[in-house]
């Protein structure tokens, strides 16, 4: 069992309340809690498989995302009836260099792109949330620390995407697919882990660091009960208490 898992997505957002309802009502999941420091979503049931935190920045949006959710359809029918339904709510059509492909790339009402999957087979069962993707120069090697640091296992590889499957096997995936560009500037979303019960997240940052992680100041201070790093490719992530 390894000693951190996987917890949460983490927005950097100027407007934390309406961005963290408008991806509630998209996901048909639920905000647990709000207040001007945090918005958080959740699925409801027990089998949470993460949740999505959205905090405050003075910045807006500039660059690429290199984290995006991807989110599930059925049938071509109603993928192209989400689209338009998500267009209706504040979602933009957007182009980040996709030319002829079944899926369509849209943006939130802040900038954040997202994609709306043709159907799938191997997405069936999400509810709409298909996966979670983080672009990669090197995919097999970056999915191979987040197995290390999610708990969570590789269900399936090839040359240019890696999927890692949660417990059980069921969607939301974690994917790392690949692109040609390095990270440049902070990651405007990013993933957080949590230390199991009784786990130490200083011997766990320890852990990670051992494995290709580092530390790195975003201006998080000394005093905040979390331990920021940055995987081996940059993306920055937090260790929970």
């Amino acid at each position: 069992m390894m000693a951190t898992q996987l917890w949460s997505v983490v927005w950097d957002c100027r407007h934390p309340n309406q961005l963290g309802h408008w991806w509630a009502e998209t996901l048909a999941w639920r905000v647990t809690k709000a207040s001007p420091q945090e918005v958080t979503v959740e699925a409801a049931g027990d089998d949470r498989p993460l949740s999505l935190v959205f905090v405050p920045v003075p910045e807006s949006k500039m660059h690429k995302n290199r984290l995006h959710l991807d989110l599930a359809t059925a049938s071509v029918d109603e993928q192209a009836a989400t689209v338009e339904q998500l267009r209706s709510r504040g979602a933009t059509p957007t182009n980040i260099g996709q030319e002829n492909v079944p899926w369509v790339v849209l943006a939130d009402p802040e900038g954040n792109e997202f994609c709306i999957l043709d159907p799938r087979a191997c997405y069936q069962g999400a509810e709409p949330l298909a996966a979670v993707v983080v672009d990669a120069v090197d995919p097999a090697k970056l999915a191979r620390f987040w197995v290390e640091a999610s708990g969570w296992a590789i269900g399936f590889e090839s040359d240019n995407m890696v999927r890692l499957h949660r417990p059980g096997d069921q969607p939301p995936y974690l994917e790392f697919v690949r692109v040609s560009e390095v990270k440049r500037v902070k990651n405007r979303l990013h993933l957080d882990v949590s230390a199991r019960p009784n786990g130490d997240r200083v011997a766990e940052a320890d852990r990670l660091i051992g494995l290709g992680a580092q530390h790195v100041d975003i201006g998080q201070g000394s005093e905040v009960p979390w331990v920021v790093l940055t995987d081996p490719e940059g993306n920055e992530f937090c260790i929970l208490v």
